[in-house]
Order: structure tokens, then sequence, then C-alpha cells
């Protein structure tokens, strides 16, 4: 990369701390504006990741986007896709990259300690292609990457998975809705559409 990934305040600390010569060599080995083979691998395996986003206004927030095991895809050495599922009607992530675009996507192995950070520009498309793909599905996000690049696993818990969340859209099976769309402070102002307001619906 001709583009450094960092700033003066990275600076100043690792001039601080007398970082800066450990720092450019990570950077030279390790931060990439492409998707390499085995980041495809790791990201195409995951079925959860964590996104920042930026308001306009500068203020930050990070969420967790939660799917089936390859819901993240990898589309080629610049570009991956995944969904935006019926959440919380907040959307603040989303509401974010209308704005700027600006992303920072965190996959985690918690088993293996495994990290990979990644920044990218983002795109929301109500009509991609791949929306018939994601089952329930509102609309595709596409990343464009402009670095990647592992993390040391030295402070990442160790940690196996429980169980996945029911209220992962899967084809030819009903998704649940969560009881709390059907408490009396949300039933009544829940948007036209939203299938916690199907009586039949199964709740969780």
């Amino acid at each position: 990369m001709d583009m450094t990934i960092y700033h003066r305040g990275n600076r100043d600390l690792q001039d601080q701390y007398d970082t800066r010569r450990l720092a450019d060599r990570l950077e030279d080995l390790l931060v990439s504006d492409t998707i390499g083979p085995s980041d495809a691998a790791f990201i195409s395996e995951v079925d959860h990741f964590f996104l920042s986003t930026v308001s306009p206004e500068g203020v930050p927030t990070v969420g967790y986007k939660g799917g089936a095991a390859g819901f993240v895809r990898v589309l080629d050495e610049r570009t991956l896709a995944f969904p935006n599922y019926n959440g919380n009607g907040m959307y603040m992530a989303m509401g974010n990259v209308l704005e700027n675009g600006m992303v920072g996507m965190l996959f985690i192995n918690w088993s293996k300690g495994h990290r990979l950070r990644l920044h990218g520009s983002a795109s929301i498309d109500h009509e991609d292609p791949l929306l018939p793909e994601y089952p329930e599905a509102q609309f595709v996000v596409r990343v464009h990457t402009t670095a990647l690049w592992p993390n040391c696993p030295q402070y990442v818990h160790r940690m196996e998975p429980k169980e996945r969340s029911t209220f992962v859209p899967q084809d030819g099976q009903r998704t649940p809705v969560p009881a709390w769309k059907r408490s009396d402070w949300a039933a009544d102002v829940l948007p036209e559409g939203d299938p916690a307001l199907d009586p039949k619906a199964p709740v969780v």
C-alpha cells in the first residue's frame, strides 16, 4: 500500500512508547488493500462480526452482526457483501452508511483467537442481485476494502459457541419473532409488514 494507515495521533503514541519501528514493520508485512485467499477463507466461515460506523457529526457507533455461517461473502479481492435483516428499526449503523459509508469490521474466531480488521467504504442496495440468496434480508451491504490486516490474538479470550441464534432466517423455515415486539410499548408502533404483526408467527 502506498498510503499509510497511521495518522498523527497514532504516530504521537508510537513515538512516546518507541513503537514506530514495530508499527511500520507490521504495516509493511501485514496490511493490504486486497482480500487474500486466507482472509477470504476466514471471512467466509464466520457467523458474526462487529461493525463500526460514524455519523455525519463524527459520533461513532459499533454493533454486532450475526447470521448463518458464510453470510458474509467475499465477491472479489476488494469486495465483500452481507445482508441486513429486520431488527429494532433504529438503523444506527446503516443510517451512517447512507451518510458517509466509512466502516470498520472486526472478525474474530473465539476458539482460536484469530482476528481480522477490515476498513472500507460501504454502500446499500435494495435491489442487489444477491438479495434473493439471503432469505428475509431487507437489503444487501457491499463493502469496498481499503485496508485489512490480522490482529494479534494476545488478549482474545478463548470461548466456544454455545448455540446460534434462532432468529437467523433459513430457507424453508419460519423465523420466530422476538417477544419484545409483542410488548405493549412496541406493538402499536411496529412498521407495516413487520412479521410480529402476524398473530400466527412463532414467538421466542
